[in-house]
């Protein structure tokens, strides 16, 4: 099982596609999660592209739906370890992501440069794109 992140859905659903995310994974490993969901579709401004992102967004199997508090705490704790140690996460919703993974024992595949650093502070297993 994979945990696709915002950063590569990004490049996924672009007009002029810079990824092809079958070209390296296979689909049916894909899962996701809400709040990966929520950055994926509040970024749209078209319609018609937010409404197949939509169907074909909630057509992954969702992890920790509903989302409870244990997950945010563990969130909390993961910020705080890269912060003592000197990295600070820009975005508080890659540690919701990751504890996520983590907590479902699940990679992330992503284009973004706070997840290396979350997983040098945790067991968090991530792949750059």
């Amino acid at each position: 099982m994979v945990l696709v992140d915002t950063s590569v859905w990004i490049e996924v659903f672009r007009k002029r596609a810079r990824l092809r995310l079958e070209d390296h994974l296979h689909l049916d490993d894909v899962v996701t999660c809400l709040p990966v969901i929520q950055e994926v579709l509040q970024g749209f401004r078209d319609e018609g592209a937010y409404r197949k992102a939509h169907s074909a967004m909630f057509a992954f199997p969702l992890l920790e739906s509903p989302l409870g508090r244990p997950l945010f705490e563990d969130a909390v704790r993961l910020y705080r370890a890269a912060r003592r140690v000197g990295w600070t996460i820009r975005s508080s919703v890659d540690c919701l992501i990751a504890a996520c993974a983590i907590r479902h024992d699940v990679e992330v595949v992503h284009r973004d440069r706070d997840f290396p650093s979350l997983a040098r502070v945790s067991s968090l297993r991530q792949r750059a794109l």
